[in-house]
């Protein structure tokens, strides 16, 4: 197991015992606090490590042999699953950067302000898109902008 790896669960173990089992971040709490902050850390290694996993099937899948249906209709159907399955590991290896980028803003105490207002983004979002970098105005806003750039 690498260093990383092992530090990884590390402080997921840790911060399950600091968590408890069935521990949600609530609006009653400071926002962002030691305790969310070690609740999101966790969510997006856990996330991260299935990440890891299921790429490592996908590997496991492509090394067991190349696809030999006999009839041409398999064989095809076959090859497009792969193809969806190669492109779905690929948005993931896309998401792993963010999941790091997450991680880097919890270690530096930016995690769960928006990256243009300054503002909390919000737990509900957090919990829902833990990659979040934006409050759900600022991402409107943003996406309003490439919308009216791409029609240009």
């Amino acid at each position: 197991m690498s260093a990383a790896a092992s530090e990884e669960i590390e402080i997921i173990e840790k911060a399950k015992q600091m968590l408890g089992e069935d521990y949600v971040p609530s609006d009653d709490e400071e926002y962002m606090s030691e305790r969310q902050q070690a609740y999101f850390e966790m969510l997006l290694l856990e996330w991260k490590r299935s990440i890891h996993s299921a790429a490592g099937q996908t590997l496991q899948s492509l090394a067991d042999g190349p696809i030999r249906e006999a009839d041409l209709n398999d064989r095809a159907s076959s090859e497009t699953d792969w193809g969806i399955e190669l492109r779905t590991r690929d948005r993931q290896r896309k998401l792993v950067s963010k999941i790091d980028s997450a991680l880097r803003r919890i270690k530096e105490g930016e995690y769960g302000y928006c990256e243009v207002t300054g503002d909390p983004i919000g737990l509900r979002r957090l919990i829902a898109r833990p990659v979040a970098t934006m409050t759900v105005e600022a991402q409107t806003a943003h996406e309003r902008r490439e919308k009216i750039s791409r029609d240009d």
